[in-house]
């Protein structure tokens, strides 16, 4: 888990059109020549990487504080990589809103359009698990609304989505990696990008075991042994409340809103945690309901650890540090697709003084 990088203000996102088809080129020339020379699992990998992600999005055209880099990078990405996916290897589903929603069926049309191996159902529950935690079993107030999914031909995936709070107008984003993860439920994050906030239900931090098991032994009891507990947790005074470790603006849930999903629960009997959260239906009120009951009855309780934990070349689109210079991100683009078109027939020339460029930036002194 990565600290140190700052929250996300919601402005900037106006992007003008001739800057957006230069971001969809040049986005996608600097991801072809990561897969010419580490391979596609490689751009997964630094798609993780919350400083790479941010430093890319700087690259092409975004001030560092703009949340709007997140949502019009991967759109750029997405649009500028479409007739190259196949040839890359590596496969760009989902997005902002409602195309979010699309990311299932984009999972298996690629799968199918390629003739891709077969790992449409785990790569669908990935998608939908990165999801699920992000919006119910992490509530730190944020609410996603940007969900980008790569992967490629073996299976292997990474994530990255956006959540914002629409009281403060701030942004998070969440970093997830297949390579890394280990649980979907106990430390999955690549890397949380935020500030840190107060009293966050965090249910799959390592400290919130034991408030897993007892949520998945709840699941057992008969769903009025909940409703009852729940009901008496609501009566209780408002001082005796507000001892209760409970996430800003989070109120007690209504048991009558969560009991058809108590009951679904109690017949599916799920056998861990992950199971539980997986079930259709199950989202922050019930996942809320759980802890509470579990730590009043069952004096057992959930961590509040938040989980969260900056990069110019062209300039920034919103004028900062300055103006997007049209030429030079021009010569930018040419000079990478240059050198792809080359590497491609053998010429490794421009290729290799990139890299040597690289080394000398590295070992310089400033």
């Amino acid at each position: 888990m990565r600290t140190g990088i700052a929250n996300l203000p919601l402005h900037g996102h106006h992007c003008p059109r001739w800057l957006f088809e230069r971001m969809v080129r040049l986005s996608a020339a600097i991801v072809e020549a990561v897969v010419e020379e580490f391979g596609p699992r490689e751009v997964l990998r630094r798609m993780s990487d919350p400083f790479w992600f941010q430093a890319f999005g700087c690259v092409v055209g975004f001030d560092w504080h703009s949340s709007g880099l997140t949502t019009v990078l991967c759109g750029a990405l997405k649009q500028g990589m479409a007739d190259r996916q196949k040839d890359a290897g590596i496969f760009f589903a989902g997005g902002k809103a409602m195309t979010s929603r699309k990311t299932p069926l984009e999972i298996a049309a690629y799968t199918d359009r390629y003739a891709l191996p077969d790992n449409v159902a785990n790569l669908q529950y990935a998608s939908r698990m990165c999801a699920k935690v992000d919006s119910a079993a992490v509530q730190d107030g944020y609410q996603i609304y940007q969900h980008f999914f790569m992967f490629t031909g073996d299976g292997s995936w990474a994530v990255v989505q956006q959540g914002m709070d629409g009281q403060s107008g701030w942004a998070r984003r969440y970093h997830w990696l297949s390579d890394n993860l280990r649980s979907y439920v106990e430390e999955p994050h690549a890397a949380v990008c935020g500030q840190n906030g107060l009293k966050v239900l965090n249910m799959v931090a390592r400290e919130s075991d034991q408030a897993r098991n007892v949520s998945v032994f709840q699941t057992k009891e008969k769903p009025e042994k909940i409703i009852s507990s729940l009901k008496k947790i609501a009566a209780l005074p408002r001082e005796q409340l507000a001892r209760l470790d409970l996430p800003a603006a989070h109120p007690v849930p209504q048991a009558g809103r969560i009991e058809k999903t108590l009951r679904q629960l109690y017949d599916l009997a799920p056998q861990n945690y992950e199971q539980l959260l997986s079930v259709q239906g199950v989202g922050p009120a019930t996942v809320r309901a759980f802890a509470l009951v579990g730590e009043v009855v069952y004096g057992v309780k959930a961590s509040l650890k938040d989980p969260v934990r900056y990069s110019f070349a062209h300039g920034g689109k919103d004028g900062h540090p300055y103006p997007v210079d049209r030429n030079n991100y021009d010569l930018s683009i040419n000079m990478l697709e240059t050198a792809l078109r080359r590497l491609r027939v053998g010429e490794r020339d421009k290729m290799d003084a990139l890299r040597r460029l690289a080394v000398l930036q590295k070992n310089f002194t400033y």
